[in-house]
């Protein structure tokens, strides 16, 4: 007859066992997805003046994202910006934004913001909490983020695709950016459609699922699409 005291500890250590793996197991659901450089912009947009709302965008954004879809809470950002592809659409407006005195690209070549954490808002809203660091300065901020898809891409090489659109609001001044404050307003407004697909490694069990037999048979790269 076995031991009741052999079989206590033997329950005992299962359940802890079962306890430690919980987290691994729900941290394994995680997935990782790379930044689409071509399909992610962040668009941004100040006074000028008091007169209109001066707007750009920056293309060419690289970085990793990582979540579990069940789980937003334990969700990963790391994102880097390349602020020389600052774009006003007028080469002596880039040009001036790019100077020592605003961006200064020169010695502050890129934006980079790593997450803090993530907080769900409902449905398929949350706040990403992370550390920027422009122009030499770290500050916290807040990305007011929405899901919009996660799916297979309908064009070859048919990768698996998530969507999300950001926006938050940022205060040039207190990155250290604060030349010409009857020119162009301190509040700067950005809104950030991100495009972001799965990496090498998570693609590889999905290597042996048929292709859709509706799409084209014959493997092509995505066109840059603007």
């Amino acid at each position: 007859m076995p031991n009741p005291s052999r079989l206590r500890t033997l329950r005992s250590r299962l359940c802890l066992l079962a306890a430690l793996a919980m987290p691994g197991a729900a941290w394994a659901a995680s997935e990782t997805y790379q930044l689409d450089p071509v399909h992610t912009r962040v668009l941004f947009s100040v006074s000028h003046a008091g007169f209109s709302q001066a707007m750009g965008t920056v293309s060419g954004s690289t970085g990793l994202i990582e979540f579990d879809p069940d789980d937003w809470s334990r969700a990963r950002v790391q994102v880097s910006v390349p602020l020389d592809r600052a774009d006003l659409g007028d080469a002596a407006w880039n040009k001036a934004v790019a100077a020592s005195n605003l961006l200064d690209v020169k010695d502050h070549p890129r934006a980079e913001f790593v997450s803090t954490r993530v907080m769900p808002r409902g449905g398929d809203h949350f706040d990403v909490v992370g550390q920027l660091t422009l122009h030499g300065v770290t500050r916290e901020v807040t990305l007011a983020v929405t899901f919009n898809q996660l799916k297979r891409h309908p064009l070859p090489p048919f990768r698996r695709t998530v969507g999300f659109s950001a926006t938050t609001t940022l205060s040039r001044a207190a990155f250290g950016i604060d030349a010409w404050p009857s020119v162009i307003g301190d509040a700067v407004q950005l809104n950030l459609q991100v495009e972001a697909t799965r990496t090498r490694e998570a693609l590889e069990p999905a290597a042996a699922t048929p292709a859709d037999p509706a799409s084209p048979s014959t493997p092509a790269q995505e066109p840059a699409t603007p």
